[in-house]
Parts: C-alpha cells; structure tokens; sequence
C-alpha cells in the first residue's frame, strides 16, 4: 500500500508549519484539505499559507476556485486522487493538511459520497421552512429524527442539516448511523493519521488573537471585497468563518464589535467541533503540542511513527 500522511487538528493549532517542515524532512509534498483556502482572493480570512511559509514545498488545492464556485467532498477528492498521483510519481510522500474531517475521511477512507437522489421540491421545502422560521428551527427538526446528526452539524450549515433530513427520509435510516458504518472502514493506504491538538484555554486564546491580527491584516476590506463579488449568494465560499459574520455587518444587522466577536465565538466553537470529529476514528495518532518543545520536535516524532527518521 501507498504511504500516506495526515496532519488534521483544530483551526489555529499550527498544522501548515508542522507539515511544511515535515515535508521537507521525508520529500513530500501537501495537499490541503481545508474547504475555504481553495478561494482566489480569500487570504486573510483563511489564515492562507502564504509562498514564503510553503518554503519552497509544493502544495496543491489552494486558489483552484473562484468565490462564487461551488466546492464540496466530490471536487475534493478527485483534486486530491490527481494530486497525489503527480506527488507518487515523482517519488514523494502526500501530506494531506487540513481541519475538514469530511473531506480528509472521504479521502482517507475511501468512501463514495455520490450526491444523493435529488428531491428538489422536499429540498425547496426545507429551504423554505429556514427562511420562514429560522435555521434553529429547521436544525430542531433534525433533532427529532437524528439527533447525533444535529450535534455534529451546527444550524448555520443549513446545506448539510437539510440533507442529513433528506437522507432519513429517502432511507429510514440516520445519516449519522450511516457515518459510523462508514468510520469502521479500513484505509486502502498505509495511513498514519495525526492530529495535532492543545490545551483548550491556549488554543482558545491563539485563535483570538489570530482573529484579531486578521483584522489588523485587512480582513474588513478582504471580507467587503467578497461580498459585493458573492452578495447574498447561498455559495459555500458565503459559509466560511471570518466572512458570514461581516457579511451581517455589511447588511447593517450588527456593529463590527458584535461580528468580530462572533468570529471568535464560531472559530472556538468550529475547533471544539473539529476536535470531536476526529476523537470518533481509531486510527488517529494524537500528538499534544504541550509535550513537545517545538515543531522540529513533533516532526521528529512524526518521522518516528512512520519510520522515516
């Protein structure tokens, strides 16, 4: 089996710069698997790799799309399968890089997510239903019939909340049971899965302040840039953390303190959820930054589970 590499955990736990230097270490290249730094023009708010971090180490899914794009699991996986056969045939390692548990399980796993029958009327339906009552009560709705999907898909996602109730209703069965069938697959690859994690208060707090030096950095006008490119468009690039907040600001339904705080509060909350998608697989090799002196050290540790010191 191919050799391949993960290195997952929550936003702001420093992942680039662990694989950037790991790559470096063993010959490798990375592929990203974050599902916003794929946007042209989408730097600040995505915390982008810039060319000097990548340090000379190629990288592939970022600025392949255009904000208004669509990109979900499907596009993913067939940009990392292409990737990953360039990086195999020039005799490198694949580090796949990212927080998106969906897309890394898809790839790692090797799990069809084909899009469901489409019932555009049920779907419309439920569209409706949000824009009439609200997302938390079109979420509650999937709390009736599936509340671990519910725990694991916050409202605002209201894409995925309406399929996980499309999916109960075309199968009589819970998306989320379906998951964890799909979870107790084996890998096709020699797989060494890590996940980078930290002290909550730290990772807390290193994400606020990462809010904050984003606002300094030019994230407001990045953010205005985008929306008069996307407005009011129900695109997946419109979702992203950092630019749904200031798109209420720009539509006059909040102040800017209230929606930079709400950055911080859903980048809490989206790493707190990343954390506990990646706790679900057996795979995973956790690795606590509190125990390492730095990155060198927890490449070093990496090189040691995949035996290439």
């Amino acid at each position: 089996m191919k050799k391949l590499i993960i290195i997952a955990g929550p936003t702001a736990v420093g992942k680039s710069e662990v694989s950037v230097a790991l790559a470096k270490k063993i010959n490798g290249s990375v592929i990203s698997a974050d599902s916003m730094q794929v946007y042209r023009g989408m730097d600040v708010g995505t915390a982008k790799i810039t060319k000097k971090e990548m340090d000379g180490v190629r990288h592939f899914g970022i600025d392949i799309m255009e904000p208004t794009d669509d990109y979900d699991v499907t596009g993913f996986v067939d940009m990392a399968h292409s990737a990953m056969d360039a990086i195999y045939d020039d005799g490198q390692v694949p580090i796949i890089c990212g927080g998106t548990g969906f897309y890394i399980q898809a790839l790692a796993y090797d799990i069809d997510f084909g899009e469901e029958q489409i019932d555009t009327e049920f779907r419309d339906e439920l569209s409706a239903y949000a824009s009439k009552y609200g997302n938390e009560a079109l979420h509650d709705r999937l709390g009736n019939v599936d509340p671990e999907s519910a725990d694991a898909i916050p409202a605002g996602n209201v894409k995925r909340v309406i399929r996980a109730i499309e999916y109960y209703r075309n199968h009589g069965e819970k998306i989320s049971e379906h998951n964890a069938k799909e979870r107790q697959r084996k890998s096709p690859y020699d797989l060494y899965f890590f996940v980078l994690t930290d002290e909550r208060k730290a990772l807390y707090d290193r994400i606020d302040a990462r809010v904050d030096t984003m606002m300094q950095n030019g994230l407001l006008d990045e953010a205005r840039r985008i929306y008069n490119e996307i407005g009011d468009k129900d695109c997946t690039a419109a979702k992203a953390i950092g630019y749904r907040e200031l798109f209420t600001y720009f539509r006059g339904e909040c102040t800017l303190d209230e929606a930079v705080d709400k950055i911080k509060q859903d980048s809490r909350h989206f790493a707190k959820r990343q954390l506990t998608w990646f706790r679900r697989y057996q795979d995973v090799i956790w690795v606590d930054r509190r125990q390492y002196s730095g990155t060198e050290e927890i490449v070093e540790y990496i090189c040691d589970k995949c035996n290439k010191v």
